[in-house]
C-alpha cells in the first residue's frame, strides 16, 4: 500500500540521506560524502559493482539516487537534507564527477568508481564479482567525458539548488544563487562541447535545459541565454528535418521524445510537436492497472541498473515520470482532452508506486510472472523522481460524466464554489482546467484553491511564513487559449520579480484572490479593466466537443 503523496516523498528523502549516506573520508575513489546506491535486500550500501557506474555516483544507475535526494528537494526541501546536499555537492560533484578546471572543465565524468587492480590493494576488488567485461571500466575509461545522458543529471542539481537559494532564506547558504544557475549553464554548454556524438540525441531528463534557458532570461543574463539558446537550437534543427527525431544509445528506446517535444514546443516547430506527442501515446497507455497505466515501455534497463538483470517489461521505469511531462504539457494546451490527463497523471504517480513504506526508491517493478517484485537495487531510479517532481500537481477538471473532478486533490461543491484542497506531493502547482489557468509556486505552498463557478474567479489559499520562506511567488500561466476567458491578474496589486508575483506570507493561510480581465479601451485616461464580453460561467467556456463529446452536465 502506498502511502500519501507527501508522506512517501519526505520518507524517500530522509531513506535517501541516512540509510544510503555514504561518509568514509578514505575512500580511495572519493566518492565521499554522498547518497550512494543501495541494495535494499541486504540493506547496505552498494560500494562495488562491476558495472562500475552503480558504485561510482555515474549513468542513470550511480546517479540515481543522489538525483532524486536533491529533485525532492525543489517541492519539500528539508534543512537537514540540503546540508548533506551541500556538502555532497562541494565535496565529490563538484571537482569529482565534474571537472572543476583543466581542458575538460565542466564535464561529467562516466564514474568515480572504476576497476583498475595494479592501483589498488591486492584482493581489494570482490571475488564474487566478474570483472572481465567491458562494464568493468579501467581509470582511463571512467574519466571520459563523452557521455551526453550524464549532463542533465548535474545540472539538474544546480538548478534546483539555484531555485531554493533564489527563493528562500536559509536554506542554501554554501554559494549564492548564480553560483548555481552559472553552474547549471556551464553543464549544459559542456554536454554539447564534450558529449556532442550522443547529445545530437533527445536526454532523460532533457526538459531541465529548457527551464535553465527560462532562468537565464528571467535574470537578465542575456549573453549566456543567448548562448545556450543558440546550442539548444542547433540541436533542435536536426530534429526537426528528421521524420522521426527519436535516435538513443539504444536501438530503440522511449526516452528521448520528452527533451525533443520541450524543444519543439519553445521553438514553435509545431507539426514535429504532435509527431512526438503521437510517438508517446504510442507505448505509454492507459490500462485499468497500477502497474501499466501512464507506464511507458521500457524493457532492458534491469541488465544496467538493477540486481536482478533480466530482459523484461519494466513497470514504472523511468519512462513513466520522463513521458509524463510532454503529455501532460499538452494537456495544459488542450484541457478537454481527459484523454491526456489520464496518461499523463498515470504516469507522474506511477513512480511513487516505487516508493516502499520505509522510503527505499526502486527503480521499476518486474512484471514476469516467476518474480513480480521492485527490483531491490537503487539503481536508476533518479529521472524517474526527476519526472514525479517537474509534473506533480493538481488538476481541477469538470468532467461530463463525472462532474468536478480532483487530481492529485480533493474537491467538494459548496453552492456555486468549487473548493479543492492540493494533496500532491509537492503542492506547488495546480492547474483549472476549465479556466486554462496554470498556477505555479517558485516558493510557498497552495493549501486551498477556490474556483466560483459563475464569475470565473479563483481564491487560492496560500500556507504561512516559516523559517526559511517569508514569501511566496506565484506564477499566473494560461497555455490553453480558451474562448471567453480573459487574462488572469491578482484583485490587489502585487510586486513582480522574475516573472513572479511576490505575495508576503502571514502567519495563517493568505489568501489571493485572481480574477480574469480584459484591457478594454481607455476611458478618462485610464485603462478599464472586466469580465470578458460574452462570459456565461464556467459551464459557458469549457472546451467542447471533440474533446467531450457529450458536452458538460
Amino acid at each position: 500500500m502506498v502511502k500519501p503523496a507527501a508522506e512517501a516523498v519526505a520518507n524517500m528523502g530522509s531513506f535517501l540521506t541516512t540509510k544510503q549516506w555514504f561518509v568514509d573520508p578514505k575512500d580511495p575513489f572519493h566518492r565521499s560524502p554522498s547518497v550512494m546506491s543501495y541494495d535494499r535486500e541486504t540493506n547496505q550500501i552498494v560500494t562495488q559493482d562491476s558495472r562500475v557506474w552503480i558504485a561510482g555516483l555515474g549513468d542513470e544507475g550511480g546517479s540515481g539516487s543522489w538525483l532524486a535526494s536533491i529533485m525532492k528537494q525543489l517541492g519539500q526541501p528539508n534543512n537537514e537534507e540540503l546540508h548533506k546536499i551541500q556538502q555532497f555537492v562541494d565535496g565529490v560533484l563538484w571537482g569529482g564527477l565534474q571537472f572543476r578546471d583543466g581542458p575538460h572543465q565542466y564535464g561529467v565524468r562516466k564514474s568515480l568508481f572504476y576497476y583498475q587492480p595494479d592501483q589498488l590493494p591486492p584482493n581489494y576488488y570482490r571475488n564474487d564479482f566478474d570483472w572481465s567485461s567491458w562494464t568493468s571500466w579501467s581509470v582511463k575509461t571512467s574519466e571520459r567525458v563523452d557521455r551526453s545522458y550524464n549532463y542533465p543529471h548535474v545540472a539538474a542539481a544546480y538548478w534546483v539548488l539555484y531555485r531554493l537559494a533564489r527563493n528562500n532564506q536559509g536554506l542554501v547558504t554554501d554559494h549564492p544563487w548564480d553560483w548555481y544557475l552559472t553552474h547549471a549553464y556551464e553543464t549544459s554548454l559542456a554536454m554539447t562541447k564534450f558529449a556532442d556524438g550522443l547529445a545530437v540525441f533527445g536526454q532523460m531528463e532533457g526538459s531541465i535545459f529548457v527551464q535553465i534557458l527560462a532562468d537565464l532570461k528571467r535574470e537578465g543574463m542575456t549573453v549566456e541565454a543567448a548562448n545556450l539558446e543558440a546550442r539548444m537550437q542547433t540541436r533542435a534543427n536536426r530534429w526537426k528535418a528528421e521524420a522521426y527525431p527519436f535516435g538513443s544509445e539504444m536501438p530503440w528506446d522511449s526516452t528521448g521524445q520528452e527533451e525533443v517535444y520541450a524543444w519543439m514546443k519553445y521553438f514553435d516547430y509545431q507539426d514535429k510537436a504532435g509527431v512526438t506527442l503521437d510517438a508517446v501515446l504510442g507505448y505509454d497507455p492507459t490500462i485499468p492497472h497500477w502497474g501499466y497505466n501512464g507506464s511507458a515501455r521500457r524493457y532492458w534497463d534491469f541488465v544496467f541498473a538493477a540486481k536482478y538483470r533480466r530482459l523484461e517489461r519494466q513497470l514504472h521505469h523511468y519512462g513513466s515520470g520522463l513521458n509524463a511531462i510532454p503529455v501532460l504539457a499538452e494537456y495544459r494546451e488542450h484541457p478537454g482532452d481527459f484523454y491526456l490527463l489520464r496518461v499523463g497523471y498515470g504516469g507522474t504517480m506511477g513512480t511513487l508506486t516505487d516508493i516502499d513504506r520505509e522510503g527505499f526508491l526502486a527503480p521499476a517493478f518486474h512484471s514476469f510472472p516467476d518474480m513480480l517484485k521492485f527490483d531491490p537495487l537503487s539503481g536508476d531510479n533518479g529521472p524517474n523522481f526527476f519526472g514525479h517532481a517537474f509534473n506533480t500537481a493538481t488538476y481541477i477538471v469538470r468532467h461530463p460524466e463525472f462532474g468536478w473532478v480532483a487530481f492529485g486533490g480533493n474537491a467538494r461543491v459548496d453552492g456555486h464554489t468549487v473548493k479543492v484542497a492540493p494533496l500532491d506531493s509537492f503542492r506547488l502547482r495546480v492547474y483549472v482546467a476549465p479556466l486554462g489557468l496554470w498556477l505555479t509556486l517558485d516558493a510557498g505552498k497552495f493549501e486551498s484553491v477556490e474556483v466560483d463557478s459563475r464569475t470565473g474567479a479563483v481564491r487560492v489559499g496560500l500556507g504561512g511564513v516559516t523559517q526559511f520562506t517569508s514569501a511566496a511567488r506565484l506564477r499566473i500561466e494560461q497555455p490553453a487559449k480558451l474562448q471567453g476567458v480573459g487574462i488572469f491578474r491578482p484583485v490587489k496589486p502585487l510586486q513582480t520579480e522574475r516573472d513572479a508575483y511576490v505575495v508576503p506570507l502571514e502567519k495563517g493561510t493568505t489568501w489571493v484572490e485572481l480574477i480574469a480581465v480584459d484591457i478594454l479601451p481607455a476611458m478618462n485616461g485610464r485603462d478599464s479593466y472586466g469580465v470578458p464580453a460574452g462570459f456565461a460561467g464556467i459551464s459557458g467556456f469549457l472546451p467542447q466537443p471533440p474533446y467531450f463529446s457529450g458536452g458538460l452536465r
